[in-house]
């Protein structure tokens, strides 16, 4: 156990293990949690563009762009024109779609792992600490 009372690195730490675990969840359907987290986002928005997507997601730009040119050569997510040609949107096609439905039940277990673990109180203590923090 660390005992550091630093708090970046508890939860620097608590996110490694915390992925791992999601990570290995989805290891058969050939994405990470922050990819899958990145389909699910885009599952949710109407055609955001990759700012707003970035925003979302609270990831830079940079970051949001080199995750997606991963998603797109493997043909789950494509870029579009947007309304001006400043601004290039972002969508789920239809591979990256069954992805989703594919995989959401063994994300959807690695949930009620951490859940029961911890407990639903607990839980919902965590998000809310962490929503004050983000």
């Amino acid at each position: 156990m660390l005992t550091s009372e630093c708090i970046c690195t508890h939860l620097r730490r608590a996110a490694r293990g915390v992925s791992r675990h999601y990570d290995e969840a989805l290891a058969g359907f050939g994405v990470n949690v922050a990819q899958f987290s990145l389909l699910r986002h885009l599952q949710r928005l109407d055609r955001p563009s990759i700012t707003t997507l970035a925003e979302a997601m609270g990831l830079e730009r940079s970051t949001l762009g080199r995750n997606l040119r991963v998603l797109e050569a493997e043909g789950l997510v494509a870029l579009a024109d947007g309304d001006d040609q400043r601004n290039r949107v972002v969508l789920l096609t239809e591979s990256g779609t069954q992805l989703l439905q594919a995989a959401y039940p063994a994300w959807e277990q690695a949930q009620a792992e951490l859940v029961e673990r911890l407990g639903v109180g607990p839980r919902d203590e965590l998000v809310r600490l962490l929503g004050q923090l983000a």
